[in-house]
């Protein structure tokens, strides 16, 4: 197939200076919020290069994985945006890329759909295993799963009534808890990275687990974008391949995601009402038809699709990111 022809709207400076910014708000963001001890200065540096880096190499291979495949296709796509975001979250919301024209088949919309987060995974999955084999280990803060989790809407919203009931002398004051002063974020091991550091570490000994390496948190976030776009609501990569199996019906499956979103938020945390409210408000669940809809869709696309969802299900974590003191 012909590939689409560069537009004179394109702008690499753009994405160029972009980028750049994103280098440095994402490695600020982690210097500030993921702090590694008391290290030189020269050593943190390293350290949040290393992760920015790393991050970026994975949103890039992503984002570029689309690129690619919309090219071949014959499908106008700009080069990818990456967005920077200083201070909050990891520094960045991402990258994009813009289609700009019409997708033709249901096949190339799987090729396209799909192309970001495998090439994504691609880059990650080693990533992920060398950080792995480069983080020492430590001492595990004890485990504090619960449910409804601590972060809960279910959890907040009766923390809050209680607080009411205190404060207008319904109810005695809540008896003073310990504090024990060890502060640690806990980051959520999916199946894929379960796997992982099976893999790579073996069974970790009773009461350790690992320091991550700047990499480490680089691949798990991007895991975490790799689940938050494989979701088969609207037009995120996950609604792309179920509009290309199920056509109009997709929808339905985009809503059922939304209530999955919906239980998590109530009863695992808070967090997940950001993304309910993207995939619901400013998604949603409708999705434009392909130029050619007649075209079959062919087996190995479909099986692309079942690879996709399973890597769905193998990054999935309820409760990403939780704070721990001990």
């Amino acid at each position: 197939m012909e590939s689409a022809p560069v537009r004179i709207t394109d702008r690499p400076w753009l994405h160029l200076l972009l980028f750049v910014l994103t280098v440095g708000t994402t490695s600020f963001t982690f210097d500030k919020a993921f702090p590694m001890g008391p290290l030189p200065d020269g050593e943190r540096l390293a350290n949040a290069l290393t992760f920015s880096a790393a991050l970026l190499a994975i949103l890039g291979s992503h984002e570029m994985g689309h690129y690619v495949l919309a090219r071949l296709h014959g499908v106008d796509a700009s080069l990818p945006y990456f967005i920077p975001l200083p201070y909050l979250g990891v520094g960045t919301l991402g990258a994009v890329i813009r289609i700009r024209s019409r997708i033709p088949t249901r096949n190339a919309l799987v090729d396209i759909g799909a192309a970001g987060p495998l090439a994504g995974l691609v880059v990650a999955i080693p990533l992920l295993m060398w950080g792995l084999a480069h983080s020492p280990l430590i001492d595990a803060p004890p485990a504090q799963a619960s449910f409804p989790g601590d972060t809960s809407l279910w959890r907040l919203g009766g923390d809050l009534l209680q607080w009411a009931q205190v404060k207008l002398s319904l109810a005695p004051p809540p008896p003073e808890l310990p504090f024990f002063g060890n502060q640690a974020i806990i980051f959520s091991d999916s199946l894929l990275m379960r796997g992982l550091k099976w893999l790579v570490l073996g069974p970790l000994p009773v009461g350790k687990d690992i320091q991550e390496h700047p990499v480490v948190i680089a691949g798990w976030f991007g895991l975490l974008v790799t689940l938050l776009n494989l979701m088969p609501v609207g037009q995120f990569d996950g609604g792309h391949l179920a509009f290309a199996l199920w056509g109009r019906h997709a929808r339905w499956v985009g809503k059922a995601m939304a209530l999955v979103l919906l239980f998590l938020t109530l009863f695992y945390t808070i967090s997940w009402v950001v993304w309910l409210l993207v995939a619901t408000k400013l998604v949603g669940f409708g999705h434009p038809e392909v130029t050619q809809p007649d075209e079959p869709l062919g087996l190995g696309r479909k099986l692309v699709c079942a690879v996709c969802f399973v890597a769905l299900a193998g990054c999935a974590m309820p409760v990403p990111i939780r704070m721990v003191i001990w």
